[in-house]
């Protein structure tokens, strides 16, 4: 496994499943968060492909608005999703059960953490996690450190498929 940008991924995730990359976004409550973050792949990074899915059907209209192709809206399409998914972004509150007042499912959190995908949490510090050392970013620098290590991993990817 090489190391990336502070996460471990394999890369052999990118290039066994073809020429394209699978990114799956998740959120909830609103779906603001997921809205801009799809609204930025899409316009920046357009030839992936996009999945969108929320916790809730609210998380999922506001994704397709901003343009995701496909979505999703509960548990068993995270699940399924985060099964097929070579890059997962969200907040950080995906990955722990019961957190966003309840809608991530401790299996929605497990099918996140269990997959065999690259995670790009986003440190919210929202409804009672609050990540040590973790300085408070506004959420545009936010979704710019995600564009930047998923462009990243695009650029990765693309060369070790070229080689």
């Amino acid at each position: 496994m090489d190391k990336f940008i502070g996460i471990w991924y394999n890369k052999e995730n990118f290039t066994q499943r073809g020429s394209f990359m699978n990114v799956t976004v998740i959120d909830g409550q609103g779906g603001q968060l997921g809205a801009q973050l799809v609204r930025e792949i899409h316009t920046q990074l357009p030839a992936l492909s996009l999945t969108a899915v929320g916790t809730n059907a609210a998380a999922t209209a506001a994704m397709l608005k901003a343009g995701a192709a496909q979505a999703a809206t509960g548990e068993n399409p995270v699940i399924v999703a985060c099964r097929r998914a070579d890059v997962i972004i969200g907040p950080i509150g995906i990955v722990i059960a019961d957190a966003m007042l309840g809608e991530v499912t401790p299996k929605m959190a497990a099918a996140v953490g269990a997959a065999d995908a690259v995670r790009i949490l986003i440190p919210m510090n929202k409804c009672d996690t609050v990540i040590a050392g973790v300085s408070e970013q506004t959420t545009a620098a936010l979704i710019h450190d995600v564009l930047r290590r998923l462009k990243k991993l695009v650029s990765d990817a693309e060369f070790s498929s070229a080689t």
